[in-house]
């Protein structure tokens, strides 16, 4: 498998990614699909963090994108989606991906990470719960699931309410 850098002629195989991997019973398009056209064209969209997992054939089996966030008024990141095809899925894609996205924020001196996700699955990535390090989640709801993850430039000052682009705010 290969990661690369989401090209504009991917888009519509990460389209069949989220639309495979978040499938509904009802089979009505998943929310994230639509969510990651939207952050397409979204001003905190950042290219260099769109990324895919591609299998030697050439096939994209997964995505995951990290968009301009903040708190306060200080930058930061929001993850998500990440897909991955339901056939690819349990042979570390997700991983891989997780362990991507996450080198190349910190490759780009962002502080954090934030997202809205299983407390079982993103602890192993050094996720903890974002009141840990004294961000609150944009919903107040969401607090037993909202979790960070600090890189490198991270620093204690940075605290308050997290805030996803746009697109997020408008699901």
């Amino acid at each position: 498998m290969l990661l690369r850098r989401e090209l504009a002629s991917d888009a519509e195989a990460v389209r069949a990614v989220h639309r495979d991997a978040f499938a509904t019973a009802e089979g009505t398009a998943p929310v994230e699909v639509g969510l990651v056209d939207a952050l397409r064209a979204d001003a905190g969209w950042i290219p260099a963090l769109s990324i895919v997992a591609v299998e030697p054939g050439g096939e994209v089996v997964g995505h995951v994108v990290a968009t301009r966030g903040h708190v306060g008024d200080r930058p930061a990141l929001g993850l998500g989606p990440l897909g991955v095809l339901r056939r690819a899925q349990r042979r570390g894609v997700g991983s891989a991906l997780m362990h991507a996205v996450l080198a190349a924020a910190d490759a780009r001196d962002e502080p954090l990470v934030a997202l809205l996700g299983h407390t079982e699955y993103y602890p192993r990535f050094g996720f903890v719960p974002s009141t840990d390090l004294g961000i609150t989640p944009p919903d107040p709801e969401w607090a037993a699931h909202f979790q960070v993850r600090a890189l490198t430039e991270h620093t204690p000052e940075i605290t308050g309410t997290f805030d996803y682009a746009l697109p997020f705010r408008e699901l």
